[in-house]
């Protein structure tokens, strides 16, 4: 069995299938993981989550900023931004499965046989990976319940800004999926900034991305992540980046973890409503 790592798809469903195609990929015997954002901005966002569903547990995926965004929106607790592209999948026959699907997913993946770990946007450097597995835990487990619904119209907001252990309620679950959904840069701290996106070198004076951030208590796990096409193809400090933009016209991209971190691409082209 080979296992893939792909980053970001947002609904890019026709580079998908052409990526699969290159790996060769073989359902009975393979895994795909896939570092979130499988949906929206691109033009395909039900195909292609109707097809990663359909491949069950030949494939792993964790939560992006574009499915809370689509939850907390079929919950009823934001309303679609001009640029989204799922409402395809809430007109849907199956909609109410797919919504319960999607909220099933976690938002850490690891296995210890491989390895690796994901998540999609980043982790703070005071998280231990026992942390991080709990704080995941934490979180799914409190939009699993009956309090998704209030979570979701509070989970939006950049404050706070700094892991504390005593941080409760809502404060504390917006940290910990800003943390998984949203984090890029961070100062030497871990003090967020989640408005600096742009590639490295363009940041504010005292933001480093956050793998780079000093005594990292993740440092020492492999750690395949999505969420920043304009840093694309990266790794650092056993941390790799995997969104290498396919929605912007860049490419999609998947990591073969079985030891080579072959990394197979194909070029895509810029989806036609990605704003």
């Amino acid at each position: 069995m080979t296992c893939y790592a792909i980053g970001d798809i947002q609904g890019c469903y026709d580079p998908l299938q052409r990526l699969l195609d290159k790996i060769q990929f073989d359902p009975s015997q393979d895994q795909l993981w896939f570092a979130g954002d499988l949906i929206n901005r691109g033009p395909k966002s039900l195909e292609t989550l109707r097809f990663i569903k359909l491949l069950g547990d030949s494939a792993r995926s964790v939560l992006g900023n574009h499915e809370c965004h689509f939850l907390a929106t079929a919950f009823g607790q934001k309303k679609s931004h001009r640029s989204d592209t799922f409402s395809d999948i809430l007109d849907a026959d199956d909609a109410e499965e797919l919504i319960q699907w999607v909220r099933a997913l976690p938002f850490f993946y690891e296995d210890t046989v491989l390895g690796y770990c994901m998540i999609h946007a980043g982790l703070p450097p005071q998280w231990s990976i026992e942390d991080t597995r709990e704080h995941a835990k934490e979180l799914t487990q409190h939009i699993q319940s009956n309090q998704a619904e209030e979570f979701f119209a509070a989970m939006y907001g950049n404050q706070p800004d700094m892991w504390q252990e005593d941080l409760t309620g809502n404060d504390r679950l917006r940290f910990i999926i800003n943390c998984f959904t949203r984090m890029r840069y961070c100062d030497e701290h871990g003090r967020l900034n989640l408005k600096e996106k742009g590639e490295l070198g363009t940041q504010a004076s005292g933001l480093i991305p956050w793998y780079d951030a000093p005594n990292r208590q993740t440092s020492e796990q492999k750690i395949v992540f999505g969420h920043w096409s304009t840093l694309g193809f990266q790794q650092q400090h056993n941390a790799t980046c995997l969104d290498t933009g396919c929605l912007w016209g860049g490419s999609l991209s998947a990591l073969a973890l079985d030891g080579t971190e072959r990394l197979i691409s194909i070029d895509c082209e810029r989806s036609a409503n990605p704003f």
